[in-house]
């Protein structure tokens, strides 16, 4: 089936329809039959990857160890405003609960994880529509994973973890890796990413919210669509998917160790951790869930440039960019020259909310008449 990518507001690329209904119900079986799904906040080993050696920091670095969470960025900004709508009375822990979805992984580093999912990761539509985004030639699959929202839930305001040309000398947080990307100063080093969002379902609400002027422009909102794919530079657009359901619907079930779990027939169930004896904490059809699959794939203008970053030429030392992104802070006036006093947590923290701009909460829609 020939797939042409059809207009949309900037920045993004819609293909509709990008998967054949053969295609959509194969990943349909696939997303069942995968059977189990944590929530986004479970901590996941990643895969084997050369350890990075910090014992001992280059002459005039130091290490960098802050303990903040992953993705300390997007939760932070989440929790403090409120979301796209600025739902701030809801309180910090159902805030929490409506924005810890469910989600794994079935294709890492080009490596298929979960049999099937291949026709995904190699989908012609999808690589065209990456060479269109970027206007880069050569385009290499590397990433494919499930996101389930509950009724209720929703994806704070985020641009996702971009990638680096970095030699692992000392650790390298994501949320770091976003702050490197809006402050600027390592576009040297960036690989671009195309990230395509496929959905399966048209469920009530849940729209793909996204700034494709920056965050200080005004959003555009899709709705998502059986079949279609919305393709975009994700490390650079902030984006976010709105609640699920009906605003003002019941909290999502809350805590540590949640699992969303297929029972067959279309039948989901949310269960607590082992501990409690997997107590089922509540129920839903899949009509009810926001499905979607996210493709990632690397980006190059051709061959050679494909080659330095296999070969890790022209990498940057991770362990140079904590003082680099002081210099910076020093040069802002937000450090003072000669030193400071701050432990690695606050700078952290002082990185993230000086760099990244967030888009600012704004009105909440009227309801639809009845």
């Amino acid at each position: 089936m020939a797939v042409v990518p059809r207009a949309a507001p900037p920045g993004v690329i819609v293909v509709d329809p990008l998967l054949s209904a053969t295609e959509a119900d194969a990943l349909g079986v696939l997303w069942h039959d995968f059977g189990e799904y944590r929530t986004s906040s479970t901590r996941r080993p990643g895969p084997p990857r050369p350890a990075p050696a910090p014992q001992s920091p280059p002459p005039g670095r130091r290490i960098f160890r802050p303990s903040l969470a992953p993705r300390a960025d997007a939760g932070r900004n989440f929790v403090r405003t409120g979301g796209r709508f600025g739902r701030t009375a809801e309180g910090p822990e159902r805030l929490r609960a409506r924005n810890d979805y469910f989600r794994e992984t079935y294709a890492d580093d080009g490596e298929v994880r979960t049999p099937g999912i291949q026709m995904l990761l190699d989908h012609e539509g999808l690589a065209t529509a990456a060479r269109a985004l970027h206007g880069l030639a050569v385009v290499v699959p590397t990433t494919v994973y499930a996101n389930v929202l509950l009724p209720g839930q929703e994806l704070g305001l985020h641009t996702d973890v971009p990638q680096f040309r970095l030699t692992l000398d000392a650790p390298m947080p994501l949320w770091l890796r976003v702050v490197m990307r809006h402050s600027g100063l390592f576009e040297r080093w960036r690989l671009p990413v195309a990230t395509a969002v496929t959905y399966l379902g048209e469920g009530p609400g849940g729209a793909f919210a996204y700034y494709p002027e920056g965050s200080a422009g005004p959003v555009a909102t899709l709705r998502p669509r059986a079949r279609a794919a919305v393709v975009l530079d994700a490390d650079t657009i902030f984006h976010g998917v709105d609640r699920v359901g009906p605003d003002g619907g019941p909290v999502p079930p809350t805590g540590t160790g949640l699992r969303l779990v297929h029972q067959g027939g279309g039948h989901w169930v949310v269960r607590g951790p082992a501990a409690d004896g997997a107590a089922v904490r509540a129920r839903y059809r899949t009509g009810e869930l926001r499905f979607s699959v996210s493709w990632k794939a690397h980006c190059f203008a051709d061959d050679e440039a494909r080659r330095v970053w296999a070969e890790h030429g022209d990498d940057l030392a991770a362990s140079a960019v904590a003082g680099l992104l002081e210099t910076e802070l020093v040069r802002r006036g937000r450090l003072p020259g000669g030193g400071h006093a701050l432990r690695d947590d606050e700078l952290g923290r002082l990185c993230i909310d000086e760099f990244i701009a967030f888009p600012a909460p704004e009105p909440r829609p009227a309801p639809a008449p009845t």
